[in-house]
Order: structure tokens, then C-alpha cells, then sequence
């Protein structure tokens, strides 16, 4: 009896004195499901309509200087905004040269975190064109539009997160709410 107590601690001893197994894991990341892409059309009330997500929601912005068709296109569960900027130009040029010089303005200020920003023309099914701007780095919107008739109508669309997960992380997510905005694009119609 007095011997079972001496082997236990002999045998306690050599399961703790042995190398640990051990090996570190790759660094990971949260994963993510999409849902798959299904639209809708924007409600009437606005001097514009296009198709949007069903997995977003819109509301008009609150901002102290919102216009009264200026709209977020929040994705509650992807924590995602697409803010939508409309100005009714008049047939003003210099208002219309305003609302250009704003938007270019807009994209240059994430210059200083950007590591590139690719400048694109749509050409969208109805005829119009649109910039596309698509910006890599560690940026706070990593994809903008804006299109306009040159006369009457001048739309901006800029996408935004609600998270500080870097932009690396929210690749999939990016991509999945881009292929929604040139869908917007795509569909955009303008009212006269």
C-alpha cells in the first residue's frame, strides 16, 4: 500500500515533465454568410428610383445637412451603410460644376489611408455613366459612385461600415454590398 502513493507521484511526475505538443494556429477570421442577392424597388417619393437589396433597409439621413432625398441604405446585419446624396442641379451649371468638384473632393480626402484608388466609367443598360471609385486600404468607404444627366439630376453613393474591423476582414462583405450598388447604378432611373 505504501507503494501505490510513490508510483502515482512517479508517474504524475513524468506526465508533467514531458515536452508540451503544441502548435500555433494560422491567424483566422470571423467567418461570414451572405445571403444570397435579392432586390427590390426603391418606394416612390424621390425624383430617382432603383433596385436595392431586400437585406437593407432604408432611411432618410438625419444629418443637419441632409437634403430631402438624401437616404442611407443600411444593412442592419452586416452592420454596412450606402449613403445616398441627391442635389436637383436646376440646369445651373455652376451648381452642376459644384456638385462634380464636391464629389471628387469626397473620394480625394481618403487619399492620405489609401493605397490606391481606381477610377472607373459605367455605362449602365439605360445609357447613362456613372464613376466608379473603388478605393483599397484601410479607408472608412472603400467604394463611391456618382452619375448625373448633366442638367437636372446629380446622384452620389458612398458605402460606409459601423465597425472598426479592418478592410482586409470585411472583404467578402465589401464585395457582396459593391455588387449591390452597381446594381443600384444599373437600374437607376431618373424622374423628370
Amino acid at each position: 500500500m505504501k507503494k501505490l502513493p510513490g508510483l502515482l507521484a512517479l508517474a504524475l511526475l513524468a506526465a508533467c515533465s514531458s515536452a508540451p505538443d503544441f502548435t500555433p494556429k494560422p491567424k483566422g477570421y470571423n467567418r461570414i454568410d451572405l445571403p444570397p442577392h435579392r432586390y427590390q424597388e426603391l418606394p416612390a417619393g424621390h425624383p430617382y428610383s432603383f433596385e436595392y437589396s431586400k437585406e437593407a433597409v432604408i432611411k432618410r439621413d438625419s444629418s443637419y445637412m441632409a437634403q430631402p432625398h438624401w437616404l442611407n441604405v443600411y444593412y442592419p446585419r452586416l452592420h454596412a451603410n450606402v449613403q445616398i446624396t441627391y442635389m436637383d442641379v436646376q440646369r445651373d451649371r455652376r451648381l452642376y460644376n459644384k456638385m462634380m468638384e464636391d464629389a471628387r473632393k469626397l473620394t480625394g480626402k481618403h487619399e492620405i489611408k489609401a493605397t490606391a484608388i481606381d477610377e472607373r466609367i459605367l455605362k449602365t443598360p439605360s445609357g447613362m455613366r456613372a464613376s466608379v471609385f473603388e478605393l483599397q486600404g484601410e479607408v472608412p468607404s472603400q467604394f463611391q459612385f456618382y452619375t448625373t444627366d448633366s442638367t437636372h439630376h446629380f446622384l452620389r453613393g458612398a458605402l460606409y461600415f459601423k465597425t472598426a474591423t479592418a478592410n482586409d476582414s470585411l472583404a467578402p462583405v465589401i464585395e457582396y454590398v459593391k455588387t449591390d450598388m452597381v446594381r443600384m447604378l444599373n437600374t437607376l432611373k431618373y424622374k423628370n
